[in-house]
C-alpha cells in the first residue's frame, strides 16, 4: 500500500495547467531524472486536457508506492476513453497506464528510484514530498506554463543536437572500421583461395605420391618373387633325397637360406596383395560358404600343437546363420590373420573365435579374442598402419611384416564391413569384424552420403554395400557440391547439421543449379518428422537398412517418374 501525496481537480484550463506542474514537480521530488519528469507532466497533461474536452470533472490523487510513482484520473461522467487518443500517448510516455473495469479511472505508472538518482541528493521521504508541495504557489498561469515549457524544448532541443553530434561521430567510426574490415577480408579471402588452390596442389602430389608408391610396391614385388621362388627351388633340390650329400653344417646352412628366402616371398606377397587393395583392385567374388566348415578348417589348421603349448584355439558359431554369400577367400584371409596374430600374442590360455549374426544391421558379426599380452591404447589404431608392430618383448621373438592387420581392413572395406580392435595391456585383445550376410548385385549406381559424423558415413557404407555400386562421402556442404559436379551420384543422403554449408543451404544450391536440380535428395536427420519437408526425412536413431535403401528405391523411381523436390521446406 502507498501514501497518498496529496490530491487535485480539474474543472477548467487553469487546472489543467496547474495538474501539470504539480505532477512534474512531484515527479522531481520523487527522484526521477528530468526527461522523466517532462513524460510524467506530459501524460497528465494529456489525460486531463482530454477529461475536460469531454466536459468532465475529474479528481486527481496522486500516489507514492516504495518503487512506482501511481496517478489516478477519475472521469466522473463514466465517458469511454478507452480507445482516446490521450490514453494511447500516455501509453508510450510512462511505465504502465490501467483502466477501471467500468472505464471511468485512468492510472498511471512510473517506477522511480528507490534511492533517488545517482549522483543527486535523492527522492525525499512522503513528509517531505509533502512539505515541498505545501510550499509551491497556487496561483499557476498559462504563460507560466507556456515559458516552461518552451524551457523544456529548449533543453531537449539541446540534447537532441548533442546525441546527433555523438550519432555523427559514431557512424564516423563505424564507416571507418567497416571499410578497415572489408579491406582486412578481402585480404583474408585472397589468403583463403591461396590457400585452397595450394591445397588443391598438395592433394594432387599426394595422390600421385600414392600412385608412385604403389607402383612401385607392384614392381618390386614382381621383380622379388622370381629369383626367390628360384631360391628356394634349388634348396629343396639341393636337400631333396636325389641330391649329393651334404655335411650337417651344410645342410643347417642350406636349410636357413631356404627359410629366409620363404619368409622374403612370403612378405612379397603381402606387398602385392597391399598394393592391390590400395589400388582399389579387389574385386569381391561372392559364392554361397559354410561358415560352420569355413571356422572348423580354421581351427584345424591353426590349432596349437597340444595342451604342452598353454594355448588352446576354439570356435563357435551361432546356427542362426547358416550360409553367407561372401567371397570365401577374402572372408577365409581376414580370419586367418586375426586369429594368427591373436595366437601369435598369447603365450597361455585361449583364443576364441565366435560369430553369431546382427539382425538389425544384416551382418554376420565374427569376434576373435584371446588372454595375450594385449596393446597399449596409444596403439590401437596405428597397428593398422602397414610394417608398424607394436614394441615389446614378445615382439622381438614373434615373426612378422606388420602388414596383416592392415590387409585385413583392406580386404574387410572390400567386403563392406568394419574391423575394429579393443584392448587392455595384460588382459588379451578382441578384434571384431562385421561382414554384410548377403553380398547381393548392386541396384543403383553412385551414391553420396553428405554428413560430418564420420561414424555414421562408416554405417551408412556398410548399409549400402551390395546395394550401391559405389558410395561416396562428404564431410560438409561444399565438399557435397564439389563431389556432385565432378562425378554426379543416382541419389544423396544429406545431414541437416554441417559445417561450412548446412544440409539445407546445400538442398537449395541443388534446386537452383542446372545440372544438380535433378539429383533425388533423401534427409538423414535426429528426428524422424519435418513438417513441409519437401525430401524424404530418415531418423538416424534406429535406422535399419530396409529403409533406407527402400527410401533410395522410392527416390529414384520418383526421378525417373519426373518428380523432383525444390529443395525447399526442410528445417532441423
Amino acid at each position: 500500500m502507498g501514501e497518498v501525496l496529496t490530491r487535485a481537480e480539474i474543472c477548467r484550463d487553469q487546472d489543467v495547467f496547474a495538474v501539470r506542474q504539480l505532477g512534474r514537480r512531484i515527479a522531481e521530488l520523487a527522484g526521477l531524472e528530468s526527461q522523466d519528469q517532462i513524460r510524467v507532466a506530459t501524460a497528465l497533461s494529456e489525460i486531463g486536457r482530454e477529461a475536460l474536452a469531454r466536459g468532465a470533472g475529474s479528481a486527481v490523487v496522486f500516489d507514492l508506492r516504495e518503487d512506482r510513482l501511481v496517478i489516478t484520473v477519475d472521469y466522473l461522467d463514466g465517458a469511454d476513453v478507452r480507445q482516446s487518443e490521450g490514453v494511447k500517448l500516455a501509453g508510450r510516455l510512462v511505465d504502465e497506464v490501467a483502466l477501471s473495469a467500468e472505464d471511468r479511472r485512468v492510472t498511471l505508472v512510473k517506477r522511480v528510484p528507490e534511492h533517488g538518482v545517482s549522483g543527486k541528493r535523492g527522492r525525499l521521504s512522503i513528509d517531505g514530498i509533502r512539505e515541498e508541495l505545501a510550499r509551491l504557489s497556487p496561483s499557476t498561469t498559462a504563460l507560466d506554463v507556456l515559458r516552461e515549457q518552451n524551457r523544456e524544448l529548449a533543453g531537449t532541443l539541446e540534447e537532441v543536437l548533442r546525441l546527433n553530434a555523438e550519432l555523427a561521430e559514431t557512424n564516423q567510426g563505424v564507416l571507418a572500421l567497416y571499410n578497415q574490415l572489408s579491406a582486412e577480408l578481402e585480404e583474408t579471402n585472397r589468403g583463403v583461395v591461396a590457400l585452397y588452390a595450394e591445397l588443391d596442389e598438395k592433394s594432387s602430389q599426394l595422390r600421385q605420391a600414392a600412385e608412385a608408391r604403389q607402383r612401385f610396391w607392384a614392381s618390386v614385388s614382381h621383380e622379388l618373387r622370381l629369383p626367390l621362388t628360384s631360391i628356394i627351388g634349388l634348396v629343396r633340390l639341393l636337400l631333396g633325397s636325389g641330391a649329393e650329400p651334404l655335411s650337417e653344417e651344410q645342410e643347417h646352412q642350406i636349410t636357413l637360406i631356404g627359410t629366409s628366402a620363404e619368409t622374403l616371398l612370403a612378405l612379397v606377397g603381402e606387398l602385392l596383395d597391399l598394393a592391390k587393395a590400395e589400388s582399389g583392385r579387389l574385386d569381391p567374388h561372392p559364392s554361397m560358404v559354410d561358415v560352420v566348415a569355413l571356422a572348423e578348417g580354421l581351427r584345424m589348421t591353426l590349432q596349437p600343437a597340444g595342451p604342452a603349448d598353454g594355448v588352446t584355439l576354439s570356435v563357435d558359431v551361432s546356427d542362426e546363420i547358416g550360409e553367407m554369400f561372401v567371397d570365401e577367400t577374402m572372408l577365409t584371409t581376414i580370419l586367418r590373420n586375426l586369429l594368427s596374430n591373436a595366437l601369435k600374442f598369447t603365450e597361455y590360455g585361449e583364443v576364441r573365435l565366435t560369430a553369431v549374426v546382427d539382425a538389425a544391421m544384416a551382418e554376420v558379426v565374427f569376434t576373435v579374442t584371446d588372454t595375450g599380452v594385449g596393446i597399449p591404447p596409444e596403439h590401437l589404431e596405428r597397428v593398422f598402419e602397414e610394417f608398424f608392430q607394436v614394441p615389446g618383448a614378445l615382439q622381438l621373438r614373434a615373426k612378422g611384416t606388420g602388414l596383416g592387420l592392415p590387409y585385413a581392413r583392406r580386404l574387410t572395406e572390400a567386403l563392406g564391413g568394419t574391423l575394429e580392435l579393443a584392448s587392455r595391456p595384460g588382459e588379451g585383445a578382441t578384434a571384431t569384424l562385421r561382414v554384410p550376410h548377403r553380398m547381393v548385385t548392386p541396384e543403383v549406381g553412385r551414391v553420396l552420403v553428405a554428413d560430418d559424423d564420420a561414424g555414421f558415413r562408416s554405417v551408412a557404407r556398410r548399409m549400402l554395400f551390395g546395394f550401391a555400386a559405389r558410395v561416396d562421402e562428404a564431410a560438409d556442404g561444399i565438399e557435397a557440391l564439389n563431389l556432385m559436379r565432378e562425378r554426379p551420384p543416382e541419389v544423396v543422403l544429406v545431414d541437416l547439421l554441417m559445417p561450412r554449408l548446412d544440409g539445407t543451404a546445400l538442398l537449395h544450391r541443388m534446386a537452383e543449379d542446372d545440372v544438380l536440380h535433378g539429383i533425388p535428395a533423401i534427409v538423414v536427420s535426429v528426428v524422424s518428422e519435418q513438417p513441409g519437408a519437401a525430401h524424404p526425412v530418415l531418423s538416424k536413431h534406429g535406422l535399419r537398412r530396409d529403409q533406407l535403401l527402400e527410401a533410395i528405391r522410392e527416390a529414384v523411381r520418383d526421378r525417373a517418374g519426373g518428380g523432383e523436390g525444390d529443395g525447399s521446406g526442410t528445417h532441423d
